[in-house]
């Protein structure tokens, strides 16, 4: 049931063998929030040596000192063989995989905002749906523990930081989650650009509401679309049929933000 949040987080059981991921950032502003969110436990930071002077790597080698992270200057040659992304930034950071909590521990909030995904594989969308979500007021993240992208170097770099802010949960169906949502007044929503309703006249500002999202390729499941109590576009005036996954979720939460009024507050 949807009410105030007691205690902390109640783990679940992580991802068989691999986990969510999470355990190696790349990036300098990834690798900031990192340190500043003290959410979990750097192990060890890489800084590629010759750099030109940088403001953000400076508040990193602070960060780093400040919380005894051991901070190794290392070759850009040896860092672009042991980075994941091409755009590492000259800055890498090894840390705890990041951990889930139970879909009950979710809806614990006192105001529950959740971004679903079901079946998101590719990791820059994923990223950038978490940078937008953390910008949103996103309470809580839903994914499943098979077919979908880990949250690999790829996917925090695009998110700049934001996996560091976000809470996560990890599920063995979507379909199945999502009736659980149902049955605990949650407001379903998924988002397919083929729909003939708007998402801009639902009413998303005076209920918990969770936004689902489908595969790049192939969208909504049948069986999660069956189950969402709406399922909505993005009303558009070009010519292309659809938005990008990524932008659409970053439309559709600032929507919801809007509507509960979070925009006018800052």
């Amino acid at each position: 049931m949807v009410g105030g949040q007691v205690g902390g987080p109640r783990r679940a059981p992580s991802r068989e063998k691999e986990g969510l991921g999470g355990e190696q950032v790349e990036g300098r502003h990834a690798v900031l929030e990192l340190l500043k969110a003290r959410r979990r436990s750097v192990h060890k930071i890489y800084v590629a040596d010759a750099q030109d002077p940088s403001d953000t790597l400076d508040a990193i080698e602070r960060e780093a000192q400040r919380q005894r992270v051991p901070l190794q200057v290392i070759s850009m040659a040896r860092l672009d063989r042991e980075a994941r992304t091409e755009g590492h930034q000259g800055v890498m950071a090894i840390a705890s995989r990041l951990e889930t909590v139970s879909l009950e521990a979710l809806l614990e909030h006192v105001r529950p905002f959740l971004l679903v995904c079901d079946g998101v594989t590719d990791p820059r969308n994923l990223g950038a749906m978490l940078r937008s979500s953390d910008g949103a007021g996103v309470t809580g993240v839903v994914v499943p523990r098979h077919r979908s992208a880990r949250i690999s170097p790829t996917v925090t770099k695009t998110a700049a930081g934001a996996v560091e802010y976000l809470t996560f949960c990890d599920v063995g169906g979507i379909p199945t989650a999502i009736d659980q949502l149902n049955k605990a007044g949650v407001f379903t929503v998924g988002l397919a650009g083929e729909s003939g309703d708007s998402l801009y006249d639902l009413d998303l500002g005076s209920v918990p509401v969770a936004l689902v999202v489908g595969s790049e390729e192939k969208g909504l499941a049948p069986l999660t679309r069956k189950r969402c109590a709406a399922v909505v576009s993005i009303p558009q005036l070009g010519k292309i049929s659809s938005l990008n996954a990524g932008v659409a979720v970053s439309v559709a939460a600032f929507e919801v933000a809007r509507q509960r009024g979070v925009m006018n507050k800052k």
